[in-house]
């Protein structure tokens, strides 16, 4: 039996509140929002030639999931997986260059599937 929307937005909300904790709501929505964008541009564009944004080696969605259960995983996602975006990407700093980046993809992304596979030292 399918499931109805309205049952499915409930459990979504009711495990989203239990995630959040005693966190407010308004807090809550900035980590979330971060890790969907990550996991967004990861899949999206990680090794793809050209691509609007680059996803510097080692800063993909896999490799935030590999710092998980790491005491420090705040310092370690905004120092590996957040702070790389804009130095890789020439257009965010309100820069004139070009968006299309000389670095390398993650060494951990198919290009061929423009997503990535595993997180570094993962040996996937």
């Amino acid at each position: 039996m399918a499931i109805k929307k309205s049952e499915l937005y409930s459990s979504l909300w009711s495990g989203c509140d239990e995630l959040r904790g005693g966190m407010d709501a308004s807090q809550y929505k900035d980590y979330v929002l971060v890790m969907l964008f990550i996991k967004y541009v990861s899949d999206k564009y990680a090794g793809v030639p050209y691509a609007p944004i680059t996803i510097p080696n080692g800063a993909c969605f896999k490799d935030m999931v590999a710092l998980k259960g790491k005491a420090d995983i705040g310092d370690q996602i905004n120092k590996q997986i957040i702070a790389p975006l804009p130095s890789s990407n020439p257009w965010s700093n309100s820069s004139p260059k070009s968006a299309i980046s000389n670095k390398a993809p993650c060494r951990n992304c198919s290009p061929a599937k423009g997503a990535c596979r595993g997180s570094v030292g993962s040996g996937r």
